[in-house]
């Protein structure tokens, strides 16, 4: 790197904390100018204004105020700041909240050292880093959604219970039993995660099957 990158941790767990501070050590394009156990002590020493340029490496489970609740605090202060989620927590909620206060990255406590490393890196450089398991919740979240997949036969079951024929008027139509009927009506509903005769035809007036 062409520049040193002063780096932030705020870390709980003094084992983490020690390996992070320890890996970092060992390469002479990172300084770390602060570590803290918790937000609050992180805000105080914003507070002071003594702060220079530097990229936050912020926990979420933290003692006292989370990292998240953090976020919007810590940004008011310093709006330009970048910040890196380092953290166990992976939930699509936990990922989007932070991304929405304001972290540019989200990258996982199970990522190897040398990622965490090029997270840091990729950051100062402008860009944004999130673990491959992170990036793939947040493809999958704007992902467009399959509608669930019926068979043929099932649809025309489904048909004939919108147009309000008993199951043996449809098992007469199709030339099936009334008891496949009722299997196919089974499986309709688990497929559709529904539980009554209404949900199913609201699914199929909205166009959902």
């Amino acid at each position: 790197m062409s520049r040193k990158i002063e780096l932030v941790i705020v870390e709980d767990d003094p084992v983490v904390l020690e390996s992070l501070v320890s890996y970092f050590r060992l390469h002479e394009c990172v300084t770390i100018s602060k570590t803290f156990g918790s937000a609050e002590l992180l805000l105080n020493w914003i507070e002071t204004g003594e702060s220079t340029q530097f990229i936050l490496l912020l926990d979420i489970q933290l003692p006292g105020m989370t990292g998240i609740e953090a976020l919007p605090k810590i940004k008011s202060f310093l709006p330009l700041l970048d910040v890196i989620i380092l953290t166990t927590f992976e939930e699509t909620d936990s990922i989007f909240k932070a991304l929405s206060a304001g972290a540019c990255s989200y990258i996982s406590k199970r990522s190897p050292l040398p990622k965490i490393k090029e997270a840091v890196e990729t950051v100062s450089e402008g860009g944004s880093y999130m673990s491959p398991a992170i990036a793939r919740k947040i493809a999958d979240y704007f992902a467009p959604k399959k509608k669930n997949q019926l068979t043929q036969r099932q649809l025309e079951i489904v048909k004939g219970i919108v147009n309000g024929k008993s199951y043996k008027m449809i098992a007469s139509d199709l030339f099936i039993s009334l008891d496949t009927v009722r299997s196919h009506i089974k499986n309709i509903y688990t497929t559709l995660e529904i539980n009554s005769k209404a949900e199913l035809i609201r699914k199929s007036y909205n166009n959902e099957l």
